[in-house]
Protein backbone atom coordinates (compact mmCIF):
# COMPACT_ATOMS: atom_id res chain seq x y z
CA UNK A 1 0.00 0.00 0.00
CA UNK A 2 1.07 3.82 -0.37
CA UNK A 3 1.00 6.16 1.55
CA UNK A 4 -1.93 9.09 0.20
CA UNK A 5 -0.50 11.61 -1.86
CA UNK A 6 -2.35 14.74 -2.71
CA UNK A 7 -2.87 16.31 -6.22
CA UNK A 8 0.51 18.47 -7.23
CA UNK A 9 2.12 20.02 -10.11
CA UNK A 10 5.23 19.00 -10.55
CA UNK A 11 8.70 20.04 -12.90
CA UNK A 12 10.38 16.50 -13.43
CA UNK A 13 11.74 14.11 -16.02
CA UNK A 14 10.11 11.68 -18.14
CA UNK A 15 11.81 8.70 -16.29
CA UNK A 16 10.68 10.61 -12.98
CA UNK A 17 6.86 10.70 -14.36
CA UNK A 18 7.33 6.66 -15.25
CA UNK A 19 8.18 6.05 -12.01
CA UNK A 20 5.41 8.25 -10.29
CA UNK A 21 3.22 6.84 -12.42
CA UNK A 22 3.41 3.41 -11.29
CA UNK A 23 3.86 5.20 -7.64
CA UNK A 24 0.09 6.16 -7.83
CA UNK A 25 -1.53 3.13 -9.36
CA UNK A 26 0.24 1.77 -5.65
CA UNK A 27 2.04 -1.61 -7.24
CA UNK A 28 3.27 -4.69 -5.54
CA UNK A 29 6.12 -5.61 -6.92
CA UNK A 30 9.09 -3.65 -8.53
CA UNK A 31 11.94 -5.67 -10.48
CA UNK A 32 14.73 -3.66 -11.41
CA UNK A 33 17.88 -3.70 -13.56
CA UNK A 34 19.39 -0.63 -14.85
CA UNK A 35 20.19 0.07 -18.50
CA UNK A 36 20.56 4.14 -19.62
CA UNK A 37 18.73 5.93 -19.61
CA UNK A 38 16.22 4.09 -18.28
CA UNK A 39 17.99 3.46 -15.14
CA UNK A 40 16.55 6.67 -13.28
CA UNK A 41 12.93 4.97 -13.37
CA UNK A 42 13.64 2.07 -10.79
CA UNK A 43 16.33 4.19 -8.82
CA UNK A 44 13.54 6.84 -8.79
CA UNK A 45 11.03 4.23 -7.73
CA UNK A 46 14.09 2.49 -5.34
CA UNK A 47 13.21 5.92 -3.13
CA UNK A 48 9.78 5.41 -2.72
CA UNK A 49 10.49 2.33 -1.38
CA UNK A 50 13.16 3.36 0.95
CA UNK A 51 11.56 6.93 1.70
CA UNK A 52 8.16 4.92 3.00
CA UNK A 53 5.80 6.23 0.93
CA UNK A 54 5.12 2.67 -0.58
CA UNK A 55 5.53 -0.94 0.78
CA UNK A 56 6.27 -2.22 -2.91
CA UNK A 57 8.49 -4.84 -3.13
CA UNK A 58 11.52 -3.63 -4.88
CA UNK A 59 13.69 -6.40 -6.31
CA UNK A 60 17.17 -5.84 -7.54
CA UNK A 61 18.01 -8.87 -10.07
CA UNK A 62 21.06 -9.79 -12.07
CA UNK A 63 19.48 -8.89 -15.73
CA UNK A 64 16.63 -7.72 -17.46
CA UNK A 65 15.66 -11.29 -18.25
CA UNK A 66 15.38 -12.01 -14.63
CA UNK A 67 12.92 -8.50 -14.27
CA UNK A 68 10.49 -9.72 -16.68
CA UNK A 69 10.72 -13.26 -14.72
CA UNK A 70 10.46 -12.25 -11.43
CA UNK A 71 7.06 -9.71 -13.00
CA UNK A 72 5.54 -12.85 -14.33
CA UNK A 73 5.80 -14.83 -10.91
CA UNK A 74 4.89 -12.37 -9.27
CA UNK A 75 1.80 -11.28 -11.38
CA UNK A 76 0.70 -14.95 -11.83
CA UNK A 77 0.74 -14.89 -7.86
CA UNK A 78 -1.79 -11.86 -7.74
CA UNK A 79 0.51 -8.71 -7.75
CA UNK A 80 0.34 -5.66 -9.78
CA UNK A 81 3.78 -5.51 -10.97
CA UNK A 82 5.82 -3.02 -12.53
CA UNK A 83 9.12 -2.82 -14.43
CA UNK A 84 11.27 -1.21 -16.97
CA UNK A 85 13.90 -1.19 -19.75
CA UNK A 86 15.44 0.10 -22.91
CA UNK A 87 17.46 -0.93 -25.97
CA UNK A 88 19.54 -4.47 -25.29
CA UNK A 89 18.08 -4.67 -21.99
CA UNK A 90 14.69 -5.30 -23.93
CA UNK A 91 16.51 -7.33 -26.36
CA UNK A 92 17.71 -9.73 -23.42
CA UNK A 93 13.96 -9.91 -22.45
CA UNK A 94 12.72 -10.95 -25.76
CA UNK A 95 12.06 -14.69 -24.64
CA UNK A 96 10.23 -13.73 -21.45
CA UNK A 97 7.75 -11.18 -23.37
CA UNK A 98 5.68 -13.48 -24.88
CA UNK A 99 5.34 -15.86 -21.85
CA UNK A 100 4.14 -12.62 -20.18
CA UNK A 101 1.24 -12.06 -22.75
CA UNK A 102 0.53 -15.53 -23.37
CA UNK A 103 -0.36 -16.42 -19.66
CA UNK A 104 -2.08 -12.96 -19.70
CA UNK A 105 -0.34 -10.90 -17.42
CA UNK A 106 -1.18 -7.13 -17.33
CA UNK A 107 2.31 -6.14 -16.56
CA UNK A 108 3.27 -2.41 -17.25
CA UNK A 109 6.46 -2.01 -18.72
CA UNK A 110 7.89 1.13 -19.99
CA UNK A 111 10.83 1.41 -22.17
CA UNK A 112 12.75 4.57 -22.92
CA UNK A 113 13.61 4.10 -26.90
CA UNK A 114 17.33 4.09 -27.70
CA UNK A 115 19.52 2.94 -29.98
CA UNK A 116 20.12 -0.96 -30.55
CA UNK A 117 23.88 -2.12 -30.88
CA UNK A 118 25.53 -2.30 -32.91
CA UNK A 119 27.06 0.37 -32.62
CA UNK A 120 26.70 1.58 -29.59
CA UNK A 121 24.54 4.25 -29.16
CA UNK A 122 22.48 5.88 -25.98
CA UNK A 123 20.09 7.90 -28.07
CA UNK A 124 16.33 7.91 -29.30
CA UNK A 125 16.01 5.10 -32.09
CA UNK A 126 12.70 2.48 -32.05
CA UNK A 127 14.35 -0.31 -33.82
CA UNK A 128 14.45 -1.78 -30.03
CA UNK A 129 10.33 -1.58 -29.13
CA UNK A 130 9.62 -2.52 -32.76
CA UNK A 131 10.88 -6.27 -33.26
CA UNK A 132 8.99 -6.85 -29.96
CA UNK A 133 5.43 -5.96 -32.17
CA UNK A 134 4.26 -9.48 -32.49
CA UNK A 135 4.98 -10.70 -28.76
CA UNK A 136 2.00 -9.94 -27.65
CA UNK A 137 2.24 -6.49 -25.59
CA UNK A 138 -0.14 -3.57 -26.45
CA UNK A 139 2.20 -0.72 -27.16
CA UNK A 140 2.23 3.27 -26.94
CA UNK A 141 3.51 6.21 -27.53
CA UNK A 142 4.19 9.28 -25.47
CA UNK A 143 4.98 12.62 -26.70
CA UNK A 144 5.72 14.71 -23.25
CA UNK A 145 6.24 14.00 -20.16
CA UNK A 146 2.33 14.60 -18.83
CA UNK A 147 1.57 11.93 -21.43
CA UNK A 148 3.85 9.70 -19.93
CA UNK A 149 2.93 10.04 -16.48
CA UNK A 150 -1.20 9.82 -17.84
CA UNK A 151 -0.11 6.27 -20.38
CA UNK A 152 1.09 4.58 -17.07
CA UNK A 153 -1.83 4.83 -15.25
CA UNK A 154 -3.87 4.14 -17.88
CA UNK A 155 -2.15 1.64 -19.34
CA UNK A 156 -3.03 -0.49 -16.04
CA UNK A 157 -6.67 -0.25 -16.31
CA UNK A 158 -6.27 -1.49 -20.03
CA UNK A 159 -3.63 -4.59 -19.70
CA UNK A 160 -6.34 -5.49 -16.37
CA UNK A 161 -9.73 -5.54 -18.17
CA UNK A 162 -11.05 -8.86 -18.19
CA UNK A 163 -11.61 -8.33 -22.14
CA UNK A 164 -8.08 -7.68 -22.71
CA UNK A 165 -5.68 -9.57 -19.48
CA UNK A 166 -2.20 -8.50 -21.65
CA UNK A 167 0.70 -6.32 -20.64
CA UNK A 168 1.48 -2.93 -22.00
CA UNK A 169 4.71 -0.87 -23.06
CA UNK A 170 4.50 2.51 -22.93
CA UNK A 171 7.35 3.74 -24.73
CA UNK A 172 9.03 7.11 -24.35
CA UNK A 173 11.90 9.01 -26.78
CA UNK A 174 15.71 9.37 -25.07
CA UNK A 175 17.01 11.74 -23.72
CA UNK A 176 14.25 14.08 -25.30
CA UNK A 177 11.96 12.83 -22.65
CA UNK A 178 13.95 10.64 -20.25
CA UNK A 179 15.90 13.40 -18.89
CA UNK A 180 14.19 16.70 -19.94
CA UNK A 181 12.42 18.12 -17.41
CA UNK A 182 8.58 19.15 -17.97
CA UNK A 183 5.31 20.51 -16.21
CA UNK A 184 3.51 17.64 -15.16
CA UNK A 185 0.16 17.79 -13.62
CA UNK A 186 -0.33 14.63 -11.14
CA UNK A 187 -3.30 13.50 -9.76
CA UNK A 188 -4.12 12.43 -5.90
CA UNK A 189 -3.15 8.59 -5.18
CA UNK A 190 -7.02 8.16 -3.77
CA UNK A 191 -8.31 9.61 -7.51
CA UNK A 192 -5.83 7.16 -9.67
CA UNK A 193 -7.06 4.63 -7.28
CA UNK A 194 -10.61 5.02 -7.66
CA UNK A 195 -10.22 5.14 -11.60
CA UNK A 196 -8.05 2.00 -11.60
CA UNK A 197 -8.92 0.14 -8.47
CA UNK A 198 -7.06 -2.17 -6.81
CA UNK A 199 -6.02 -5.40 -9.16
CA UNK A 200 -8.42 -8.15 -9.20
CA UNK A 201 -6.35 -11.25 -10.48
CA UNK A 202 -8.31 -13.11 -12.94
CA UNK A 203 -6.27 -16.40 -11.93
CA UNK A 204 -4.09 -16.81 -9.24
CA UNK A 205 -1.39 -19.06 -8.48
CA UNK A 206 -2.14 -20.39 -4.84
CA UNK A 207 -1.07 -23.03 -2.74
CA UNK A 208 -4.20 -23.76 -1.12
CA UNK A 209 -5.69 -24.49 -4.95
CA UNK A 210 -3.11 -25.88 -7.10
CA UNK A 211 -2.96 -24.93 -10.87
CA UNK A 212 -0.58 -25.01 -13.51
CA UNK A 213 0.35 -21.91 -16.27
CA UNK A 214 2.18 -22.14 -19.48
CA UNK A 215 2.43 -25.92 -19.11
CA UNK A 216 3.59 -28.39 -22.14
CA UNK A 217 1.01 -28.15 -24.15
CA UNK A 218 -0.11 -30.45 -27.88
CA UNK A 219 -0.88 -28.88 -31.08
CA UNK A 220 -4.32 -30.01 -30.30
CA UNK A 221 -4.67 -26.57 -28.19
CA UNK A 222 -2.05 -24.24 -28.87
CA UNK A 223 -4.18 -22.43 -32.24
CA UNK A 224 -7.01 -21.66 -29.65
CA UNK A 225 -5.04 -20.04 -27.36
CA UNK A 226 -3.37 -18.16 -29.84
CA UNK A 227 -7.00 -17.57 -31.08
CA UNK A 228 -7.91 -15.56 -28.00
CA UNK A 229 -4.81 -13.79 -27.54
CA UNK A 230 -5.70 -12.37 -31.13
CA UNK A 231 -9.11 -11.88 -29.98
CA UNK A 232 -7.54 -9.61 -26.48
CA UNK A 233 -5.72 -7.61 -29.06
CA UNK A 234 -8.49 -6.77 -31.15
CA UNK A 235 -10.63 -6.00 -27.73
CA UNK A 236 -8.44 -3.74 -26.48
CA UNK A 237 -9.09 -1.47 -29.11
CA UNK A 238 -12.48 -0.36 -27.96
CA UNK A 239 -11.21 -0.77 -24.04
CA UNK A 240 -8.59 2.02 -25.21
CA UNK A 241 -10.73 4.31 -26.82
CA UNK A 242 -13.09 3.92 -23.22
CA UNK A 243 -10.54 3.90 -21.12
CA UNK A 244 -8.96 6.91 -22.50
CA UNK A 245 -12.61 8.54 -22.61
CA UNK A 246 -12.74 7.67 -19.11
CA UNK A 247 -9.88 9.61 -18.23
CA UNK A 248 -10.50 12.92 -19.59
CA UNK A 249 -13.74 13.26 -18.12
CA UNK A 250 -11.98 12.69 -14.49
CA UNK A 251 -8.78 14.30 -15.25
CA UNK A 252 -9.60 16.54 -17.93
CA UNK A 253 -7.11 15.41 -20.34
CA UNK A 254 -8.48 13.49 -23.90
CA UNK A 255 -6.01 11.50 -25.66
CA UNK A 256 -8.60 10.31 -27.88
CA UNK A 257 -8.13 6.34 -28.33
CA UNK A 258 -5.21 4.96 -30.38
CA UNK A 259 -4.43 8.37 -32.31
CA UNK A 260 -4.91 11.96 -32.47
CA UNK A 261 -6.14 13.43 -35.88
CA UNK A 262 -4.91 17.35 -36.15
CA UNK A 263 -6.12 19.45 -38.98
CA UNK A 264 -6.80 16.26 -41.00
CA UNK A 265 -10.83 17.11 -42.12
CA UNK A 266 -9.67 19.06 -45.06
CA UNK A 267 -5.99 18.21 -45.75
CA UNK A 268 -4.95 17.25 -49.01
CA UNK A 269 -1.97 15.31 -47.75
CA UNK A 270 -1.26 13.75 -43.93
CA UNK A 271 1.89 12.55 -42.28
CA UNK A 272 1.54 9.55 -39.41
CA UNK A 273 4.53 10.41 -36.82
CA UNK A 274 4.57 8.82 -33.65
CA UNK A 275 6.60 10.04 -30.39
CA UNK A 276 8.35 13.30 -29.91
CA UNK A 277 8.46 14.73 -33.15
CA UNK A 278 4.94 15.15 -32.91
CA UNK A 279 5.05 18.03 -31.79
CA UNK A 280 7.43 19.64 -34.35
CA UNK A 281 5.07 18.28 -36.93
CA UNK A 282 2.17 20.13 -35.55
CA UNK A 283 4.10 23.16 -35.61
CA UNK A 284 5.10 22.68 -39.32
CA UNK A 285 1.18 22.10 -39.68
CA UNK A 286 0.59 25.58 -38.86
CA UNK A 287 3.08 27.41 -40.55
CA UNK A 288 2.35 25.74 -44.15
CA UNK A 289 -1.70 26.18 -43.26
CA UNK A 290 -0.75 29.79 -43.07
CA UNK A 291 0.38 28.84 -46.74
CA UNK A 292 -2.73 28.29 -47.39
CA UNK A 293 -1.14 24.47 -47.52
CA UNK A 294 -4.00 21.98 -47.16
CA UNK A 295 -2.02 19.29 -44.99
CA UNK A 296 -2.39 17.59 -42.05
CA UNK A 297 -0.79 14.91 -38.78
CA UNK A 298 -2.05 12.01 -37.32
CA UNK A 299 -0.61 10.99 -34.22
CA UNK A 300 -0.04 7.43 -33.96
CA UNK A 301 -0.35 6.73 -30.18
CA UNK A 302 -0.92 3.10 -30.30
CA UNK A 303 1.29 0.97 -32.38
CA UNK A 304 -0.33 -2.43 -30.96
CA UNK A 305 -3.21 -3.04 -31.41
CA UNK A 306 -2.53 -1.24 -34.85
CA UNK A 307 -5.31 1.54 -35.80
CA UNK A 308 -6.69 -0.07 -39.07
CA UNK A 309 -10.28 1.75 -39.08
CA UNK A 310 -9.06 4.99 -37.99
CA UNK A 311 -6.05 5.26 -40.54
CA UNK A 312 -8.28 4.35 -43.22
CA UNK A 313 -11.27 6.47 -42.45
CA UNK A 314 -8.60 9.41 -42.52
CA UNK A 315 -7.11 8.11 -45.93
CA UNK A 316 -10.38 7.76 -47.73
CA UNK A 317 -10.66 11.75 -48.25
CA UNK A 318 -6.84 12.96 -48.52
CA UNK A 319 -5.05 13.01 -51.97
CA UNK A 320 -1.56 11.01 -50.75
CA UNK A 321 -0.29 9.64 -46.75
CA UNK A 322 3.22 10.21 -45.61
CA UNK A 323 4.42 7.76 -42.78
CA UNK A 324 7.75 8.96 -40.24
CA UNK A 325 9.60 5.95 -38.81
CA UNK A 326 12.10 5.89 -36.54
CA UNK A 327 13.73 2.29 -37.10
CA UNK A 328 14.25 0.51 -39.89
CA UNK A 329 12.97 -3.05 -41.38
CA UNK A 330 15.97 -3.75 -43.32
CA UNK A 331 15.29 -3.85 -47.29
CA UNK A 332 11.88 -3.13 -46.78
CA UNK A 333 11.51 0.61 -44.73
CA UNK A 334 9.97 1.64 -41.48
CA UNK A 335 7.98 -0.63 -39.44
CA UNK A 336 5.12 2.11 -39.34
CA UNK A 337 4.95 2.44 -42.91
CA UNK A 338 5.07 -1.05 -43.43
CA UNK A 339 1.53 -1.66 -41.16
CA UNK A 340 0.05 1.73 -42.76
CA UNK A 341 0.39 0.11 -46.35
CA UNK A 342 -1.22 -3.12 -45.38
CA UNK A 343 -4.18 -0.94 -43.74
CA UNK A 344 -4.37 0.95 -46.68
CA UNK A 345 -4.65 -2.27 -48.29
CA UNK A 346 -7.13 -1.86 -51.96
CA UNK A 347 -6.83 2.04 -51.33
CA UNK A 348 -5.20 3.90 -54.36
CA UNK A 349 -3.51 6.20 -52.31
CA UNK A 350 0.18 7.04 -52.38
CA UNK A 351 2.06 5.71 -49.48
CA UNK A 352 5.31 7.89 -48.86
CA UNK A 353 7.97 6.30 -46.31
CA UNK A 354 10.40 8.99 -44.42
CA UNK A 355 13.59 7.62 -42.90
CA UNK A 356 14.65 10.15 -40.19
CA UNK A 357 16.04 10.69 -36.19
CA UNK A 358 17.65 7.12 -36.53
CA UNK A 359 20.72 6.89 -33.98
CA UNK A 360 19.09 9.78 -31.95
CA UNK A 361 19.79 12.30 -34.59
CA UNK A 362 17.88 15.33 -34.04
CA UNK A 363 15.00 15.69 -36.59
CA UNK A 364 14.34 19.47 -37.62
CA UNK A 365 11.81 21.69 -38.69
CA UNK A 366 13.10 21.46 -42.16
CA UNK A 367 13.41 17.85 -41.89
CA UNK A 368 9.48 17.53 -41.32
CA UNK A 369 8.54 20.27 -43.84
CA UNK A 370 10.91 18.79 -46.29
CA UNK A 371 8.26 15.57 -45.76
CA UNK A 372 5.28 17.43 -46.65
CA UNK A 373 6.97 19.05 -49.76
CA UNK A 374 7.48 15.58 -50.86
CA UNK A 375 3.86 14.66 -50.08
CA UNK A 376 2.42 17.36 -52.04
CA UNK A 377 4.53 16.45 -54.97
CA UNK A 378 3.28 12.92 -54.39
CA UNK A 379 -0.16 13.96 -54.54
CA UNK A 380 0.78 15.21 -58.06
CA UNK A 381 2.27 12.08 -58.81
CA UNK A 382 5.52 13.48 -58.99
CA UNK A 383 7.43 11.85 -56.17
CA UNK A 384 10.55 10.13 -56.99
CA UNK A 385 10.84 7.32 -54.65
CA UNK A 386 8.68 5.72 -52.12
CA UNK A 387 10.87 5.68 -49.27
CA UNK A 388 13.01 8.77 -48.60
CA UNK A 389 15.98 9.13 -45.98
CA UNK A 390 15.97 12.28 -44.39
CA UNK A 391 18.94 14.36 -44.15
CA UNK A 392 21.41 11.72 -44.82
CA UNK A 393 24.90 11.62 -45.71
CA UNK A 394 25.51 10.82 -49.08
CA UNK A 395 21.49 10.34 -50.13
CA UNK A 396 20.28 13.28 -52.49
CA UNK A 397 16.82 13.91 -51.95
Amino acid sequence: MIQKIDAKKMVVTGDYAAAYGALLCDVDVVAAYPITPQTIIVEEFSTFVNDGITDAEFIMVESEHSAMSACIAAQAAGARTFTATSSQGLALMHEMLSIASALRLPIVMPVVNRTVAAPIGIWCEYNDTMPQRDSGWLQMSCEDNQEVLDMIIMAYKMGEHKDVLLPVMPALDAFILSHTVEPVDAPSSDEVLDFISHYKPHAILDPDNPMAIGTFTPPEYIQELRYQHHVAMNNARKVIKDVTKEFAQKFGRDYHGLIEAYKCDDAEVVLITMGTVTGTARDIVDEMRAKGKKVGLIKLRFYRPFPIEEIRKIAENVDAIGVYDRSISYGTGGPMFIETKNALYGMEKPVVNFLAGLGGRDVVKGDVEKMFEILLKAKEGEAKEEIYWINTRGVSI
